[in-house]
């Protein structure tokens, strides 16, 4: 279980380290730096699959995706830093674990870079630093891997090692090395993250793929998408726990039943609603956006093949309010199983998950920077940044 999240340089984030739980919940005012939080955390599971500066490129580059603001906050009254950096370019991410935890350091290339001839992607970010430790806090003690540059190294009963090879500055020390015989912790924890699931904003709108059948086969786990919910809620109901999903859809569309058929001849899966008072069922092409959105939620939160950590941003979008209630159920249901966090402007939704024993952490701004309301400077989840 992941135990504390860190983000450091990333837009309106300059410094932020959140204790995390089984259920936690993040919240706050529009602009307060929520969607930020969570795209820093989907960045940060992308460095397993070599997928970091990919990711980067797709969100304008690095230079778009730095701390806007200055440098060295600087006293109330004090002229404004200008706008050209003294400091090195630094994007940092990690976190920390109730097994390992692992911290990852983009900067840019240097001014001058070296022969042979330039290259067209000589402005593409680098990974300098990169580390694994065990326990809670980066220590030397603690310090299992780290890359600097192009080196990397493991620590063994009898010292440090050091492969034989060196890494090229886009590539991850999670993403390509996968010895488990040099590094296991290294392939414990890059399996563990690539396992790592995100639903943002699933298409319910007329083209959406959940309203179309698809060809059916065993679906576990809800694509990202929402393209082969027919399957997933069939998959629930053969091999998971079928009078759960018939409660939930019931305790969100009172009366209400999901069922899939299946055309024998294509073998593709259509979902329909039969709902009390109505002599015929209704297919996903007529349902409402708040009524499919809610059978994606209960598709992707009754899983048969839970992952270590599940992250919803704005679960709430084109739910009735009546729907919450029903959804902090459910996802408080999936925390007993997976660790979720849930990112949501939604104070009913954010209220009902605190009843149920969700950690709640309240974003807001203060001098243009992502701050937790309420915690003084002190406090919060003691962090430390390997150096490069």
């Amino acid at each position: 279980m992941l135990t504390a999240l860190a983000i450091e340089g990333y837009r309106p984030i300059r410094s932020l380290a959140l204790e995390l739980a089984p259920l936690t919940v993040v919240t706050g005012a529009n602009g307060s730096g929520k969607s930020s939080l969570y795209r820093a955390l989907r960045l940060l599971a992308a460095s397993a699959t070599d997928g970091a500066i990919p990711a980067l490129a797709r969100e304008g580059g690095l230079a778009s995706t730095l701390w806007a603001g200055p440098e060295v906050p600087g006293r109330s009254g004090a002229p404004a830093q200008g706008t050209v950096r003294g400091g090195p370019v630094a994007l940092r991410l990690g976190f920390a674990g109730s097994d390992y935890g692992s911290a990852i350091d983009f900067g840019l290339p240097p001014a001058q870079p070296p022969p042979p001839p330039p290259s067209a992607f000589r402005r593409d970010p680098e990974i300098k630093v990169e580390a694994v430790w065990t326990g809670p806090v980066l220590r030397s003690a603690t310090l299992l891997s780290e890359r600097r540059g192009p080196l990397v190294r493991h620590r063994r009963d009898d010292g440090w090692v050091s492969p034989d090879f060196r890494l090229a500055p886009w590539v991850g020390m999670l993403g390509t090395f996968a010895d488990p015989a040099a590094a296991p912790e290294l392939l414990a924890l890059r399996e563990g993250m690539r396992g790592w699931r995100f639903y943002d904003h699933v298409r319910t709108d007329a083209e959406a793929p959940a309203r179309h059948p698809q060809v059916g086969t065993r679906t576990p786990v809800l694509a990202s998408d929402g393209s082969d919910l027919a399957a997933a809620l069939q998959t629930i109901r053969e091999q998971g726990d079928a009078d759960e999903l018939d409660a939930a859809v019931d305790r969100g569309l009172p009366g209400s039943r999901a069922a899939v058929d299946v055309d024998g001849a294509t073998g593709r899966f259509s979902l329909s609603v039969r709902q009390p008072g109505l002599l015929r069922a209704f297919d996903a092409t007529e349902l409402s956006d708040g009524t499919l959105r809610y059978l994606l939620w209960v598709a992707a939160l009754l899983s048969t093949r839970p992952s270590e950590l599940l992250v919803l941003n704005e679960p709430e979008t084109s739910l009735h309010p009546s729907l919450l209630e029903p959804l902090a159920e459910l996802i408080a249901a999936a925390s007993r199983a997976s660790q979720v966090l849930v990112v949501s402007h939604a104070s009913e939704l954010v209220d009902a998950l605190e009843r149920a024993g969700a950690l709640r952490h309240e974003l807001s701004k203060s001098e243009g920077q992502t701050v937790v309301e309420g915690r003084g400077l002190l406090e919060g989840p003691h962090w430390v940044w390997p150096k490069r």
